[in-house]
């Protein structure tokens, strides 16, 4: 059975980082990374564009496809949200496909370091383009309360499977991430 696996967790945690490689180790898994998704649209940059919903169309359409093949897609994403967890769901129970919901964690003030680390070390464009909008937003505040929120949603849905991920031991984390998809599911 294909399933649908949502990697969660706060920004700059790993995500990205362990679905590559585990579409790397899976043949056939789409790694649904919705911010390469996102890069693709002219003018995500503009703060007056809003892309969002044609890129959760795309994202919804690839991930209805790979699945409707009989394969996996690994969806890294934050979602803070309930209910933005359970359209995922939905979507891959109407696809005859299995969902899974892994969070990935590290303690608050680490999280936020993260990204923080992240964010001062890179070129890249999207990367960037996110620190300017925490920034704007209040900075490590904003982080913070991403993180509350994400641990707030965990708490409502009673399948998520939480994994913890040590800044530089992404092997580690990523056999913590293959030990919660062999456990069967709640």
């Amino acid at each position: 059975m294909a399933r649908l696996v949502h990697l969660n967790g706060p920004p700059g945690i790993g995500k990205s980082t362990l679905s590559a490689l585990y579409a790397d180790r899976n043949p056939g898994t789409l790694n649904l990374d919705v911010d390469t998704v996102h890069r693709l649209i002219g003018g995500w940059q503009d703060k007056e564009t809003d892309t969002w919903p044609v890129v959760w169309s795309i994202v919804r359409a690839m991930a209805t496809t790979h699945l409707d093949g009989g394969l996996d897609v690994v969806l890294p994403q934050y979602f803070a949200r309930l209910e933005e967890i359970t359209s995922f769901e939905e979507l891959a129970r109407e696809h005859g496909a299995d969902f899974r919901e892994v969070v990935l964690l590290d303690d608050r003030e680490a999280a936020v370091e993260r990204f923080n680390h992240r964010a001062r070390n890179s070129d890249d464009p999207w990367i960037r383009h996110h620190q300017r909008l925490i920034e704007l937003g209040g900075g490590p505040v904003v982080l913070g309360t991403m993180y509350d929120n994400l641990l707030e949603v965990v708490r409502q849905c009673p399948g998520a499977v939480v994994v913890p991920s040590v800044v530089g031991r992404v092997q580690e984390t990523y056999e913590h991430l293959m030990d919660a998809l062999r456990e069967p599911v709640s």
